[in-house]
């Protein structure tokens, strides 16, 4: 279990997507950004709309950056580009890295929305996802996280350094933004 620091300069990645379900890829943005807000790094990566990739996309997008001093990945969602299934434990484990995944609506489960081409794999990578837990932020609104290599109360300290207004950590907030402009003006 790594600690997270109170220091300025920690680096969060930041993950997030923009994808139409009639798209064959998903983009993905990563953008690197300080506790202090100053943004250290972008990259892009595509993932399959509906297919198994996003756990390797997501190792391939680290492994790109070409930095050891990033501190935390944090993950807009676990389950993108239609049940394309993010696998935080292995990314952490394979990184070193701790990795948080936010997600925003309470939701009694995903099984039985999860079809198509191997949706009985998809289903157990589902069910071998942890439990979210809810999380109460600085500014009252609540979102659900899991975590991996972080404890917590260290997930939950980063995750309110981060959030400027309503429930978005500002990193995933910016790399939801840069994920939508590559998309369409680029």
């Amino acid at each position: 279990m790594v600690r997270i620091h109170n220091n300025k300069g920690i680096r969060v990645l930041a993950i997030a997507e923009s994808f139409e379900k009639k798209d064959k890829k998903s983009i993905l943005a990563g953008i690197v950004m300080r506790r202090d807000f100053i943004v250290d790094g972008l990259i892009y990566g595509y993932t399959t709309v509906g297919g198994n990739d996003s756990s390797d996309i997501v190792l391939s997008l680290v492994k790109r950056l070409r930095r050891n001093d990033i501190n935390c990945v944090m993950l807009g969602g676990l389950i993108i580009s239609l049940f394309n299934i993010i696998n935080g434990k292995r990314i952490n484990e394979i990184t070193g890295i701790p990795v948080i995944g936010i997600s925003y609506k309470r939701s009694i489960g995903l099984k039985d929305s999860i079809h198509g081409i191997n949706h009985k794999q998809k289903i157990q990578d589902y069910f071998n996802l942890d439990d979210r837990k809810p999380l109460t932020l600085w500014t009252g609104k609540t979102i659900f996280i899991r975590h991996w290599g972080v404890n917590f109360s260290d997930a939950s300290n980063l995750i309110n350094s981060l959030v400027l207004q309503g429930a978005k950590p500002e990193p995933l907030r910016v790399a939801n933004l840069a994920a939508r402009a590559h998309k369409y003006y680029v």
